[in-house]
Order: C-alpha cells, then sequence, then structure tokens
C-alpha cells in the first residue's frame, strides 16, 4: 500500500522552498565570483614623475601623487605643491610644529 500523498498546498510549499533555496545559493556564489574577481583587479597605479627639483636646502620627508599635484613635505616643515604636468612648483606652505 502506498503512502498517502500530502496535500497539494504542501506540495507547493515544498517546490517553493527548493526553488527559493536553489536561486539563493546560485546568487550567493555569483556574488563571491564577482567579489572575487573585481578584488583581485588593482587600478593603474600612477606613475612617478622623472624628477622634481627641491628648492636649495630642503630634503624631502614624505611624498603624496595625485592626479594633478605632487606634494613633497620637507624636513623643514613645510609643503611644496608641484603641478604634476610640468613638474613645477606651483605652491609653498609652512606647516605648524604641535
Amino acid at each position: 500500500m502506498p503512502p498517502d500523498l500530502p496535500p497539494p498546498e504542501v506540495r507547493l510549499i515544498k517546490r517553493l522552498v527548493l526553488v527559493l533555496t536553489s536561486v539563493m545559493i546560485v546568487g550567493l556564489i555569483l556574488i563571491l565570483g564577482l567579489l572575487v574577481t573585481r578584488l583581485g583587479l588593482s587600478p593603474a597605479p600612477l606613475a612617478l614623475p622623472d624628477s622634481v627639483t627641491l628648492p636649495e636646502g630642503t630634503r624631502a620627508e614624505a611624498l603624496t601623487l595625485s592626479d594633478r599635484w605632487i606634494i613633497v613635505v620637507t624636513r623643514e616643515g613645510e609643503a611644496l605643491f608641484y603641478d604634476r604636468a610640468s613638474s613645477a612648483l606651483r605652491h609653498r606652505i609652512a606647516l605648524e610644529a604641535e
């Protein structure tokens, strides 16, 4: 004697749960795959300038690159802003010591 079949509502709910579980698993795999491929790509680094001429008597302590500027912090407490395209000194700002 075959076992009693569940009512049609229960069979519908079982199918819906199976479909939802499958969609969630596929979505999770897709999201993880996109994260792995996107995080593995690194942006193109900014190229270092060929040369930057520091003013006489200054020594560089830190260098920061941006799309438009090359910023050099000197040991003498100044921030020197160079134009990235021409490497010409554009601004010179004295930094306050703490």
